[in-house]
């Protein structure tokens, strides 16, 4: 028959499983002889195989060795005689090498049962097979601790109970030690959990006095004895260091490439030895290390497992964190932080990775109490915030920057530079989540925050003056955003030189929102010699060398270049799938723009299949609820309608809509922008009455979220008039037009494309009303082309 070795952390129940399969086989007659040893060490498994001689074969007790041998010796299978049914059970064996020459044999009449921490290679044999025994599932942990205090009529509501596991991370152990301390003590479930996640408590307060079945250990100690048993192997002194690294990150999850990042190395050096010739701790080294916490089981290490690779469970980082001094503690946290840091990529061209780094930050935080923010606030803390934002949660990351700049004020002061960078991160983020006016309002007053403290010459003022003009545009302003970046291009070449990477960007700004404010040619000429700029000072690899070509193409085509546009965006997305690769979300934001610029060429086709496409991917790569996966969805549906398919298109619409009212809420600029495209849609579908109906509900939302000087404000004045028109209210649409063509003159000036088109709408009714000859109007004035999307 085949041993049978469990291996698994301490507390899972290796040594009941042991006891309970033991126990059965003896009450069903399944043996003649049971043999249990506690095999910590050799001399415990001679001792135990002794006394077995002794009592079986009348050995000698003087004589161990020969004793143990002796039983051995009668454990093999005979040709003849009696044949004996026999089962051995070596309990929690520290060391596989104890066993070297006392395994017992592998015999037809026999079985082991080995129980112990270690997962060693030497543990399986052909005759031997490791069982891997984890912790209970969700399921039986629920059902344990419901049967365990009902024993004590004690109840308690499932989700509690079910919560209280999770916090336990289903160890049995954890488990049977919990429900005994909430009959001793007396206390519920939301007590029990608040005593763990107090860090002024260790674990040792979570006990029990009397400690239930039998059990000789809290889960406090559980792991102590591992923790040196691993500490001894080789590289020795490695392990310890390694898992308190680990005890402040994600048990769900830690990369590999933390553990040897140049901040974790330089930990393990200092704490390995502090001899000035010590030599340095190497990354094969920090692996060895892990593989020696695995080997003790205090580790799961799956090298397969994507950014995943490390895995300790919750109790066992809790019990590591107990053992530091306050001086240790945050020394590791800011090492952990370090690490993280170091391991992030500066480009994420890994969804996945940014899930698990972020995951792994708010582990850290969580477990560091102040250590992040004294005496500063780490940089893994900003980098967390803007990796949000990056992946597209943009919602999240305002409201994680909003609460780390509460935190900075409540620790380090209102007047702390990291505090004010914490509220830069704020604005940032909430005008990426469509509250550009409220963000405009946000920076300014952090601009007089930094100007008084910092002065006018600061980067990070002149960093602030940058944004509070960008978001100025986003808000609509466009000609506002021109009349602050110009004085402010100015100031960067005076305080940071032409080649400064602020300097070029503050150019790269200004050509964009002179292009937004009407003047698309004067942008494109401003823009040419500055993608020169970027090539020559960054390189053509440079992200913002490859943001600058993109929006210098996108500014061709706003010219009158359409084809320009579609062959630089085709050139570019080239140049992104080289160097992002194809799953980047600034790849799929490439293939998005050839696409929209396909429209303007006339490629309907061609549009509808590239945004077909770029939808599936961006579904695959970063989920449904990411605002590109929403815009692409919002741009397929629009090039369906152009495409003769209104219905499809209408259908499409409404459902986008539905998603976009759940995920980021009916005053985001996309929702308003996905109802724009509806009402038109309808109204080209011949339900004019109807655009006019939704038009009308727009319009006051827009006044509403975005006031009556917004670009998008003005567009549904204009599309209502239009529509007002088809809908048989010619003066009505006359009326309305006149008003527009004077509000826009007043935001815009004469010169802006978007008073060519109101003046064009006008003469049309106009001449409609009169009872003109509307073609000859319409072969002057002809009709612009639509876009895709406001």
């Amino acid at each position: 028959m085949l041993s049978q070795v469990l291996t698994g952390t301490g507390g899972v129940g290796k040594t009941q499983l042991a006891a309970d399969y033991a126990r059965t086989a003896w009450q069903e007659s399944g043996v003649d002889v049971l043999v249990w040893i506690s095999a910590s060490d050799t001399t415990a498994v001679i001792s135990g195989y002794a006394q077995a001689g002794v009592e079986i074969q009348g050995a000698d007790p003087a004589d161990p060795h020969s004793a143990a041998k002796a039983f051995l010796a009668w454990l093999q299978p005979k040709a003849q005689g009696p044949r004996c049914r026999w089962l051995v059970v070596l309990d929690d064996v520290t060391d596989p090498s104890d066993l070297s020459d006392w395994w017992p044999p592998a015999s037809p009449t026999g079985r082991t049962v080995v129980t112990t921490r270690r997962k060693d290679a030497a543990l399986a044999k052909d005759e031997r097979r490791m069982i891997e025994v984890g912790v209970f599932t969700a399921t039986e942990s629920l059902a344990y601790l419901t049967s365990a205090l009902a024993v004590h009529d004690r109840r308690e509501p499932d989700a509690q109970l079910a919560a209280l596991a999770a916090d336990l991370g289903h160890l049995p152990l954890a488990l049977s030690q919990a429900a005994a301390y909430l009959v001793d003590v007396g206390v519920d479930c939301t007590a029990y959990r608040a005593l763990l996640s107090d860090r002024a408590r260790t674990l040792a307060d979570a006990a029990p006095d009397v400690l239930p079945d039998g059990q000789a250990q809290t889960v406090a100690a559980a792991w102590g004895l591992s923790i040196d048993r691993a500490d001894a192997l080789r590289p020795v002194g490695l392990a310890r260091p390694t898992l308190q690294l680990c005890a402040f990150l994600d048990s769900n999850g830690i990369p590999a490439a933390v553990v040897t990042s140049r901040s974790a190395l330089a930990y393990l050096t200092s704490y390995h030895s502090k001899a000035p010739d010590a030599h340095p701790v190497s990354a094969d080294q920090a692996r060895l290390a892990v593989r020696a916490l695995y080997r003790l089981s205090l580790i799961n290490h799956d090298p397969g497992s994507l950014h995943r690779e490390l895995h300790v469970h919750q109790l066992i980082q809790h019990s590591v964190r107990d053992t530091l001094t306050s001086t240790q503690h945050d020394l590791l946290a800011r090492t952990a932080a370090d690490a993280l840091t170091e391991s992030w990529p500066e480009v994420e061209r890994d969804v996945d990775l940014g899930q698990v780094l972020r995951a792994n930050t708010v582990a850290l935080t969580r477990y560091s109490g102040e250590a992040l923010y004294r005496p500063d606030l780490h940089r893994v803390l900003f980098r967390t915030g803007h990796s949000l934002g990056d992946a597209g949660q943009v919602t999240a990351a305002r409201d994680y920057f909003h609460h780390l700049s509460e935190i900075a004020t409540a620790i380090l002061g209102a007047a702390h530079p990291d505090t004010l960078a914490a509220r830069h991160g704020f604005a940032r983020w909430q005008g990426e989540a469509g509250d550009a006016a409220s963000a405009v309002d946000t920076l300014t007053e952090l601009l007089e925050d930094r100007l008084g403290l910092l002065g006018q010459d600061h980067p990070e003022t002149l960093h602030t003056r940058h944004e509070l003009a960008r978001l100025r545009g986003e808000a609509g302003d466009a000609a506002g955003a021109v009349d602050a970046l110009t004085p402010l291009v100015e100031h960067y070449l005076r305080v940071l030189g032409p080649d400064h990477l602020d300097t070029l960007t503050a150019r790269h700004e200004l050509a964009r929102w002179q292009g937004d404010a009407g003047d698309a040619v004067g942008a494109v000429d401003a823009l040419t010699p500055l993608v020169e700029h970027y090539l020559r000072v960054l390189g053509p690899d440079h992200l913002d060398t490859l943001t600058a070509r993109s929006n210098l193409a996108r500014l061709r085509g706003e010219a009158g270049d359409v084809v320009g546009a579609v062959n630089a965006f085709a050139e570019l997305l080239e140049d992104r799938l080289r160097v992002l690769g194809p799953d980047h979300p600034r790849t799929l934001r490439a293939r998005h723009e050839l696409a929209n610029w396909r429209i303007y060429a006339g490629d309907v086709a061609g549009a509808v299949n590239g945004f077909a496409a770029l939808v599936e991917d961006a579904l695959r790569l970063l989920g449904p609820e990411h605002p590109d996966t929403l815009t692409a969805r919002l741009n397929l549906a629009v090039c369906l309608g152009k495409a003769g398919d209104a219905t499809g298109a209408v259908d499409a619409l409404i459902t986008l809509l539905g998603d976009y009212l759940r995920v980021i809420g009916p005053d985001h600029p996309e929702p308003l922008t996905a109802r724009h495209h509806l009402a038109r849609l309808r109204g080209e579908a011949g339900d004019a009455a109807g655009a006019v109906t939704t038009f009308t509900e727009l319009l006051q939302d827009r006044l509403r979220v975005q006031g009556p000087d917004h670009p998008h404000t003005l567009r549904a004045r204009h599309e209502l008039a239009r529509w007002r028109g088809e809908a048989g209210d010619v003066a009505g649409a006359v009326t309305a037009f006149t008003e527009l063509l004077q509000d826009r003159l007043r935001v815009h000036g004469p010169d802006h494309p978007d008073i060519l088109s109101t003046r064009r709408e006008l003469a049309r009714w106009q001449a409609d009303e009169r009872d003109s000859d509307v073609t000859i109007v319409r072969e002057v004035l002809p009709a612009e082309p639509h876009s895709p999307a406001e």
